[in-house]
């Protein structure tokens, strides 16, 4: 039972500390310090528990495999809130019916006239949600399966459209 403890103290402090760390690159400065609140609070509480049972091989295998669950763990809840935005550069021959769903579905779309190997093509930028990024690509790679997709997150924008604006 001792090392089911552990381990679940072990989980939750590393995935509360991967969220701080999110949470701190995304300059969420509050919630990362309120967070680091009750990190720090669920590991002062276990730490005493962890370090009696680090002489023995299971203690000390349990704190080690926890400890990448929690980071796994970390990752996953760290994906489902998605905090930000994504960009995307597409590059297609398909412009009219891509401008029309795209902007249909709120995201922000500039595109411009952009020349290569195979001819004229038009370059898109697109802005969405993180939380929106897999159904753009979804509904981009549906109305033109050969564009060519390039994503990022940008750290900082000022101005111009941003997802949301139209609800």
């Amino acid at each position: 039972m001792i090392y089911v403890t552990i381990a679940l103290i072990q989980i939750i402090y590393v995935a509360l500390n991967s969220l701080r760390v999110v949470l701190m690159i995304k300059g969420r400065n509050y919630a990362a310090a309120s967070l680091c609140t009750v990190e720090i609070f669920v590991y002062l509480s276990g730490l005493s528990i962890v370090l009696n049972y680090m002489d023995s091989f299971w203690g000390i295998f349990t704190y080690c495999l926890s400890y990448g669950v929690g980071t796994l763990l970390g990752m996953y809840i760290e994906q489902k809130i998605a905090l930000g935005y994504m960009t995307l550069q597409v590059i297609t021959a398909n412009e009219a019916e891509l401008t029309s769903v795209l902007k249909e579905k709120g995201y922000g779309v500039t595109k411009w006239h952009g020349s290569g190997l195979y001819g004229t093509r038009m370059i898109f930028l697109i802005l969405a949600k993180r939380k929106n990024y897999l159904d753009a690509i979804k509904t981009i790679q549906q109305i033109d399966p050969g564009a060519f997709i390039i994503s990022s997150e940008p750290k900082t924008f000022v101005g111009g459209f941003t997802p949301g604006k139209l609800n």
